[in-house]
């Protein structure tokens, strides 16, 4: 336990993806976390939430939290997981290096982590690295699946004489997002993630649960 920091220093951060997922998972860890390891009162954290993209680090949450801890009003922040909040290389950077500069801790309950200011751990350090590479390369796998996808049904005669897959939308021939393939591709991903129902996401994207199905035998087109 870190007696040293007190109950209104601290505080949790969660973030998800799109406003149908629920922060409560994330809060109950993060809170758990903070009560065993700083004996915090749970009434007196502070609470920072994003539903937002993690690629979007222009999060009001966030940018609320760094701005506070900046101002030395926080000693720890405790996330979930790495990927709650970053999803780069130079995100998971311009965030360590902010809350050092800062004086403040940073606790992944997830990978068990803790990076502390003025403390220099190498085998915590470069974990916590290879973990942001991780993340990153994830992201652009998907990204580079999603273009080899479009890429193998442009090629595909069939698909010249159908209509143009959800999310997507045909110019002069070509197939290209269109402006809801973000959204398609979160519904999409929390389907396969059993977290969504068919139904409710046939819902959300004002569709048909035949049509989520036929999406969802083209998980290459959306970096599934």
């Amino acid at each position: 336990m870190y007696g040293n920091i007190g109950d209104d220093q601290v505080a949790c951060y969660c973030r998800v993806s799109t406003d149908d997922q629920s922060l409560d998972r994330q809060l109950t860890a993060t809170q758990e976390y903070a009560e065993r390891e700083f004996g915090a009162d749970l009434a007196d954290l502070s609470i920072y939430r994003d539903k937002s993209t993690g690629t979007n680090t222009e999060r009001s949450g966030y940018q609320e939290m760094m701005a506070d801890a900046e101002d030395d009003e926080l000693r720890a922040v405790v996330v979930h997981s790495i990927s709650r909040i970053c999803r780069s290389i130079s995100d998971l950077e311009r965030t360590t290096l902010r809350l050092e500069d800062a004086g403040t801790e940073l606790h992944i309950v997830s990978e068990g982590l803790t990076l502390r200011p003025d403390e220099e751990d190498p085998y915590q350090t470069a974990l916590f690295q290879l973990l942001g590479v991780f993340a990153e390369l994830e992201a652009n796998m998907a990204q580079q699946r999603t273009k080899e996808g479009i890429a193998a049904r442009q090629a595909n005669e069939d698909y010249h004489h159908g209509p143009a897959p959800l999310g997507f939308e045909k110019d002069d021939g070509r197939l290209v997002e269109a402006d809801d393939y973000h959204d398609v591709v979160s519904v999409l991903d929390m389907v396969q993630k059993d977290e969504l129902s068919k139904r409710k996401a046939a819902e959300r994207l004002d569709s048909s649960r035949p049509t989520i199905n036929r999406a969802l035998e083209r998980a290459e087109l959306y970096g599934l």
